[in-house]
């Protein structure tokens, strides 16, 4: 059954949600990658230590099956390395460096060592919805992560097996949505969303706008959050929220800190 943001999910009291504390949230993208390698467990560290709540990572599988926190299919990037993340073991991952004495983590050890931090997790694979699942079932993590994909045959296959997870709406999806909102379709806009508890999307997509007032208000009015990426101008997140945007996905969760604080005063 579906949960709503904000309402119970299983034994756990509504403020132990997902969505709680109250919006606007603010997800550090990555983690705080401007003062860490990006997905790692130090930047998850610095992300925490400003005052972060949120944050948005991404996995793929192992070649021995783990939930790695990596948002590429290879190494090349991150490592400059020719190999995709599912040719090697998690023990062959944790070998490689990524800078600041860091390397890759699981899924299940971002989990475990911050249990007070709420997860936006994107599913890069087909492979990753299995050890996603067992990763968050292991650590009883189901409350306080939200399921995303592009895909949403994968995003539906993870939901089925965690009862109660919040999840945001595949491309598809939200594709649909935002067509019914320009055509002033409300009522449709509540049906295409009505599995989900969130929207997560760009600003803008091939040079249309996406966010937009009148989209923001239906998609709200349908009972779902909206969260924007990948936001890191002042300007943009001020204006981004005058709009009633529920959460901003960014690099720059520092800054994004302080716009929220100065608008509370």
């Amino acid at each position: 059954m579906r949960r709503r943001p904000g309402s119970p999910a299983g034994p756990r009291a509504a403020d132990e949600t997902f969505f709680s504390p109250d919006s606007p949230r603010i997800l550090a993208h990555r983690g705080l990658a401007s003062e860490a390698p990006e997905n790692t467990m130090l930047a998850f560290v610095k992300a925490l230590s400003i005052g972060v709540q949120y944050l948005e990572i991404d996995v793929h599988a192992s070649y021995d099956g783990v939930a790695v926190i990596a948002h590429d299919a290879d190494l090349n990037r991150v490592a400059g390395r020719s190999l995709r993340v599912d040719q090697l073991t998690f023990a062959e991952l944790t070998r490689i460096r990524l800078g600041h004495q860091q390397s890759f983590c699981s899924l299940t050890e971002a989990l475990d060592a911050f249990p007070e931090a709420r997860f936006s997790i994107d599913l890069k694979a087909d492979a990753v919805v299995g050890p996603t699942v067992k990763a968050i079932l292991d650590t009883a993590a189901t409350n306080r992560v939200l399921i995303a994909a592009f895909d949403d045959r994968r995003r539906r296959a993870a939901v089925r097996d965690l009862p109660g997870v919040a999840t945001s709406a595949s491309s598809r999806t939200f594709g649909l949505a935002f067509a019914a909102a320009k055509l002033d379709q409300q009522s449709l806009v509540r049906h295409l969303v009505r599995n989900v508890d969130a929207v997560q999307v760009p600003e803008r997509y091939k040079g249309v706008r996406i966010i937009t007032p009148s989209v923001v208000d239906a998609l709200k009015s349908a009972g779902v959050e909206v969260h924007v990426w990948t936001i890191n101008d002042e300007v943009a997140m001020h204006k981004l929220l005058d709009m009633g945007v529920d959460g901003l996905i960014t690099d720059r969760a520092d800054i994004a800190l302080r716009v929220v604080a100065d608008r509370r005063r």
